[in-house]
């Protein structure tokens, strides 16, 4: 099992209305190719004005496969427009994870 962990950082103030443009416009087709998330959570200590995201996945081959759908979807292009429109996103971090051996994520 790999984890793919997402970080996002916005400008001061601003995650409540990204968080609110993602429930309303990217949720429903990002978990319709991705399933649900792992961890989705919005950061109290360390770097604020940040959300993690973290998606599992059976493989890279996995992985890409369903990122390559969610990618083609009209509506995910839609939001990502609407999420560069706002303006409210300065900076992602992107990691690839690997569980160990004794580590489970029960579903």
């Amino acid at each position: 099992m790999i984890f793919d962990m997402r970080t996002y950082t916005c400008k001061p103030g601003t995650v409540p209305a990204q968080l609110a443009l993602y429930e309303k416009h990217g949720l429903s087709v990002q978990t319709k190719h991705l399933g649900q998330p792992a961890l989705y959570g919005v950061t109290e200590t360390g770097p604020i004005n940040t959300y993690v995201h973290v998606w599992a996945y059976e493989n890279a081959a996995d992985r890409e496969t369903r990122r390559a759908a969610m990618q083609a979807d009209p509506d995910w292009v839609a939001f990502l427009g609407m999420t560069k429109e706002a303006g409210y996103l300065l900076a992602q971090e992107n990691r690839i994870l690997t569980a160990p051996g004794f580590f489970n994520l029960k579903r």
